[in-house]
């Protein structure tokens, strides 16, 4: 009689014990599958459809273009009835080389107007940046201590977005811009907005 109990008490710590090894699995389980789940540069953003959040940025100190200083720019410079696309970038950003020569290229089309936002970072880094690689933007705005990053909901440099005539965000890419993407969803919504829709 008294060995039965005793089987019954050796058998649920080894339940017990067991029971965290198998939660962990599960949620191991899970995440591999979500993982690879969806795109990254398809995350939504809460600002779509809404004016620019208000922001007034001086222009990276010491930046020069070949007509002098480069501006920063503000909220209200994009509500002046053009189209605007708005880089998010940082010297530091890996990713934002890789992107850079299709902004240089993006600049030549002169139906929009294309603004660098430089995210967290120090102006010599950033100057030094531009005058490697080439300085695409009508202006650059020092976002040094990255609030203006944080009110347009910026997860990660770099990110683009494209506002339309009257300030509101249209479309918002996540990641790296690459010649695909380009091609397949940030020149459309541009289009969009020059079309007016």
């Amino acid at each position: 009689m008294s060995a039965q109990p005793e089987r019954q008490q050796r058998r649920r710590p080894t339940v017990f014990l067991l029971l965290p090894l198998i939660l962990f699995g599960a949620l191991a389980l899970l995440f591999v599958f979500r993982l690879g789940d969806g795109d990254p540069s398809k995350v939504p953003s809460a600002l779509i459809g809404r004016e620019v959040p208000e922001f007034d940025l001086a222009g990276v100190e010491g930046l020069n273009g070949p007509d002098g200083p480069v501006p920063g720019f503000s909220s209200q410079t994009l509500k002046q009835g053009r189209i605007s696309v708005v880089n998010v970038w940082a010297s530091w950003c890996a990713p934002c080389r890789e992107e850079h020569p299709l902004l240089v290229a993006l600049s030549q089309d002169k139906r929009f107007d294309l603004y660098g936002l430089n995210y967290k970072d120090e102006a010599q880094n950033a100057r030094r940046f531009l005058g490697r690689f080439g300085n695409p933007f009508k202006a650059v705005g020092a976002d040094a201590s990255g609030r203006t990053g944080i009110d347009w909901g910026v997860y990660g440099v770099p990110e683009t977005f494209v506002v339309g005539r009257d300030g509101r965000i249209v479309y918002k890419h996540v990641g790296p811009i690459s010649q695909a993407s380009l091609a397949s969803d940030l020149m459309p919504q541009i289009e969009k907005a020059l079309a007016g829709q």
